[in-house]
């Protein structure tokens, strides 16, 4: 018989936090699914935290040589026989009703082939909400794909037959990226939604993947960026998406005038050519926009606040489009204060 959802878990030294993400999954108000787990090699107590679970939807794969999340991810989508697949990673925890929510956006909008939520972050035992958009359209999480990642891996669920259409479904190459790369590969098979609900509460801690393996994500989203806009960039395609890389989805300060008004050409350009192509509604162009400027106001404030930008330096790069964006002028100012202020410290610091 064919669940209505399968759930795919890769395992590895999790024995402190996996017993809670069952948990979670056993409360589930949609019953008609099964988990598929995959340990690959734990040295800690995961597999008898794993061997101990008493329900039979629980399935475990013991893998006979590590092999590290993506193939290990794949080898549990290669057993999970769902309709629709849930990824979910040992250490994050679901909401009661987010496979049945899931379930039913996937069973109503037949155009759409993976739906993500909106997820809480949880970190020393508080909760708080995503940086990320509180609303969104497919069209907005589309653009949004186009510059960064927008999505969260656990709280993404994918429609099986596409699924199993990808060979392979992740690719082992694009390392701590690869949920970025798979977003963009599903792209081609239809529309990547979110629904704007918290479904999940994703687990931050200095042991995650994403705190851990920060050049080697950085390089792999710089490839994935660079795959899908060779034909809008040409020549300039590695250095435009390593900038997006480096100052969107990295958040790291921009460090002088030059590079923020490449940043920013490189923004507009991108914009441009997303609504020439996929031509958005008018309400989704004025969401696409609004989300854009809040982008370049927190790029601007972040260089602001290390001290390497100065706010003409801000005010005079701003592509017209963009506006002061979600900041402000006043928000700006304080952030160049900010900024002033570390610049005297270090200057303090370096001559004494």
């Amino acid at each position: 018989m064919t669940p209505a959802v399968s759930v795919i878990i890769a395992a590895y030294n999790g024995a402190s936090l996996i017993g809670e993400t069952i948990v979670s999954l056993s409360r589930q108000t949609l019953t008609d699914f099964e988990v598929v787990i995959v340990d690959d090699r734990s040295t800690d107590t995961t597999r008898e935290v794993l061997r101990a679970i008493g329900d039979p939807r629980f399935r475990v794969i013991e893998a006979e040589a590590n092999q590290g999340p993506v193939r290990t991810r794949n080898r549990a989508l290669a057993a999970a026989r769902g309709r629709h697949i849930a990824a979910l990673d040992q250490d994050d925890l679901c909401a009661p009703d987010r496979l049945r929510a899931q379930f039913d956006y996937l069973e109503a909008h037949p155009d759409v082939v993976l739906v993500a939520s909106a997820a809480d972050v949880l970190e020393d035992g508080t909760l708080s909400p995503s940086p990320l958009p509180a609303v969104t359209t497919p069209a907005l999480v589309e653009w949004m794909l186009w510059v960064c990642n927008p999505l969260v891996w656990s709280s993404v669920m994918v429609r099986g037959d596409v699924a199993r259409r990808l060979d392979p479904f992740s690719r082992p190459e694009i390392l701590y990226a690869e949920d970025f790369d798979l977003y963009h590969r599903l792209s081609a098979f239809g529309r990547i939604a979110r629904i704007d609900t918290p479904l999940l509460h994703y687990r931050r801690h200095a042991g995650g993947a994403s705190q851990r393996y920060t050049d080697t994500m950085q390089a792999s989203a710089t490839r994935v960026l660079a795959e899908r806009h060779a034909d809008i960039w040409g020549t300039d395609t590695e250095a435009r998406a390593a900038l997006l890389v480096r100052h969107v989805m990295l958040g790291a300060p921009v460090p002088d005038r030059a590079t923020l008004l490449e940043l920013g050409a490189t923004l507009t350009a991108l914009q441009a050519a997303f609504i020439t192509q996929r031509r958005p509604s008018a309400e989704d162009r004025k969401l696409i926009r609004w989300q854009t400027a809040r982008l370049w106001a927190r790029i601007g404030r972040a260089g602001l606040r290390s001290g390497q930008l100065a706010l003409m330096d801000v005010m005079a790069v701003r592509p017209d489009h963009l506006g002061l964006g979600y900041a402000g002028l006043d928000a700006l100012v304080r952030s160049r204060l900010v900024g002033a202020a570390r610049g005297a410290t270090n200057r303090f610091r370096r001559s004494n």
